[in-house]
């Protein structure tokens, strides 16, 4: 069994627009590419888990959020960045379209989605991290047993805050996802502890 890193989308690999509608919204950040090279160069296995509650809401549907990702795995391995599984939860408990509107395993901080890669693509999840950009994804990490690191772009700023006050547990954040996946690989080639930037 492998360890791998969990990707949060919007806000961590792409700049978080809000619902995410059109294919031309999509907007990697530069460093993106480099970070998963990084991971997966060290061992990792590297998918995507992300909450898609805009099929929920009816802003878009599934066929959307297929080619959404058909559309970013196309520009990731375009620079050389290989994603092994995207994995969403389409549900939300207020959604407007009746066979979505539930509450679920799936959908973040429900460890649905890294349970289900984990089946997929044989992971090891106690070895595991979580890079994401929102207290939902630091909440998945602890769920599966795996390692949660906050990035500070989309809502990390905000949610950094959040989650320092309520100083329940040693939060890992930085910068960028290039920064998560340096540290997280420093952290893996090495027995001493890493420290966050």
């Amino acid at each position: 069994m492998r360890p791998a890193v969990f990707l949060d989308r919007d806000g961590t690999i792409i700049e978080d627009c809000g619902y995410l509608d059109r294919l031309e919204l999509i907007a990697p950040y530069g460093w993106s590419a480099e970070a998963i090279r990084l991971l997966t160069g060290a061992g990792y296995v590297v998918a995507v888990v992300t909450n898609q509650a805009g099929v929920a809401r009816g802003f878009f549907d599934e066929a959307f959020v297929h080619q959404a990702h058909a559309r970013l795995d196309e520009m990731l391995r375009g620079a050389g960045a290989v994603i092994s599984g995207y994995y969403y939860c389409p549900h939300h408990p207020d959604g407007v379209v009746e066979p979505y509107r539930r509450a679920c395993r799936c959908r973040k901080p429900g460890p649905g989605m890294a349970e289900a890669a984990a089946r997929d693509l044989d992971l090891d999840l106690s070895r595991s991290f979580v890079v994401g950009d929102k207290t939902l994804d630091i909440e998945l990490a602890e769920a599966v047993g795996a390692t949660g690191v906050l990035v500070r772009t989309g809502y990390g700023r905000a949610d950094e805050i959040v989650l320092r006050e309520r100083a329940e547990r040693e939060l890992i954040a930085v910068d960028t996802l290039l920064d998560a996946a340096r540290w997280i690989v420093a952290r893996s080639s090495s027995s001493a502890p890493a420290a966050a930037r």
